[in-house]
C-alpha cells in the first residue's frame, strides 16, 4: 500500500548551461543540451521513493522515448506506477537555463501533463483512499488537484502551489501544509504581502491554509501552524552547484516524514537536509539522496 501518493507532472528536462541570462534581442552560446528526467510531480515522487517511502505516482507521460525515460527513473526509485498513464501526444518538456551560480530559469511545455484529468484521478480512487499523505502541485489542471482531495478525505494534503496560481478557498482550507517559496507566497497574498518569511507564513495561515511552509533557499524555511508562531528552520550550509529540483526534493522528503508521523517542523528540518544535498549535484532526480546517504 502506498502511504504517499503524488499526483502531478512528469517532464523531461532539457538543460543548457549559460554564462548569463540573455537580455531582449540577445543571442548567446550555451553548453551542449542534456536530457534528464524531471517535472515537479515526478521529482517529488522520486525523492520520496529514494528516501524509503511507500510511494505511488499518478500522472501522464507520452508513448515516446521521453516517457520511457521518466517511467524508468520512477521505477528505479521504487515508485508504484499503477497510476501512471501512457497517453497520445508528447511527454512534457522543461527547458532549463542554468547559470554558474547554480540558479536557473525554466520554461515548461506541459504536453501529456494536460491529460491528468479528473477522470484519471477518479480511476485511482483506491490509491488515494489508502494514502496517508497526498502531494500535489500546479503543473497539472487545477480541477484534478481538487478532485484528488475529494477522493482522499483521510489523507494529509501537501500542496506545493507552484507555479503560482489563485487557489479556491475550499482547496486552501485542505492544505496541511501549503508549501510555497517567497515569490509564490507573495503572489497568493497580493498587494501588501509581508516581505519577511515569518510574516508570509502567518499571512497565509490567515488566508485559510491549515499549515504553511515558506521556503527561502539558502535562508531556510518558515513553518507555521494554527495556534502557534512561525518557526524558522535553517538550511544546510553547502555550496550550491545546481538548484534545479531542490524544492521538489524538499517536498518529497517532507511528505515521507509526515507519513511516518513526524511533526511539521521536524519534517521540514529533515527536508532541508535532503534539499541541501540535492543542490550540491547537477540535475534534478539524479541529485536526490537515498536515506542511507543522510547518515
Amino acid at each position: 500500500m502506498a502511504e504517499v501518493v503524488v499526483i502531478g507532472s512528469a517532464n523531461v528536462d532539457h538543460v543548457v548551461e549559460i554564462e548569463h541570462r540573455p537580455v531582449d534581442g540577445e543571442t548567446i552560446l550555451g553548453s551542449d543540451l542534456t536530457f534528464t528526467p524531471g517535472g515537479k510531480g515526478a521529482n517529488q515522487a522520486v525523492a520520496a521513493g529514494l528516501l524509503g517511502g511507500a510511494v505511488a505516482f499518478i500522472g501522464c507521460v507520452g508513448a515516446d522515448s521521453s516517457g520511457d525515460l521518466l517511467v524508468g527513473s520512477l521505477a528505479g526509485a521504487g515508485v508504484d506506477l499503477s497510476g501512471t498513464v501512457r497517453v497520445g501526444g508528447p511527454t512534457g518538456v522543461a527547458i532549463i537555463m542554468l547559470t554558474p551560480d547554480g540558479e536557473n530559469s525554466i520554461i515548461v511545455a506541459p504536453g501529456a501533463n494536460r491529460q491528468v484529468t479528473p477522470e484519471v484521478v477518479a480511476g485511482n480512487e483506491v490509491l488515494l483512499a489508502d494514502a496517508r499523505v497526498v502531494v500535489a502541485q500546479l503543473e497539472i489542471p487545477l480541477e484534478s488537484v481538487v478532485e484528488a482531495v475529494w477522493y482522499a478525505p483521510g489523507a494529509r494534503l501537501v500542496l506545493n502551489a507552484a507555479p503560482a496560481a489563485p487557489l479556491p478557498a475550499e482547496l486552501l482550507a485542505e492544505c496541511n501544509p501549503l508549501v510555497v517559496n517567497e515569490s509564490e507566497a507573495a503572489s497568493l497574498l497580493g498587494d501588501g504581502a509581508p516581505e519577511d518569511g515569518a510574516g508570509l507564513a502567518a499571512a497565509l495561515l490567515e488566508l485559510g491554509a491549515r499549515s504553511v511552509v515558506v521556503t527561502m533557499g539558502a535562508a531556510g524555511a518558515f513553518v507555521a501552524e494554527t495556534g502557534g508562531d512561525p518557526v524558522h528552520v535553517a538550511a544546510a550550509e553547502v555550496e550550491a552547484v545546481d538548484t534545479t529540483g531542490a524544492g521538489d526534493a524538499f517536498v518529497g522528503a517532507l511528505a515521507v516524514r509526515l507519513a511516518e508521523g513526524s511533526g511539521l517542523a521536524e519534517a521540514a528540518s529533515f527536508a532541508s537536509r535532503v534539499a541541501g544535498i540535492a543542490v550540491t549535484k547537477r540535475g534534478a532526480q539524479s541529485s536526490y539522496p537515498s536515506r542511507a546517504e543522510l547518515k
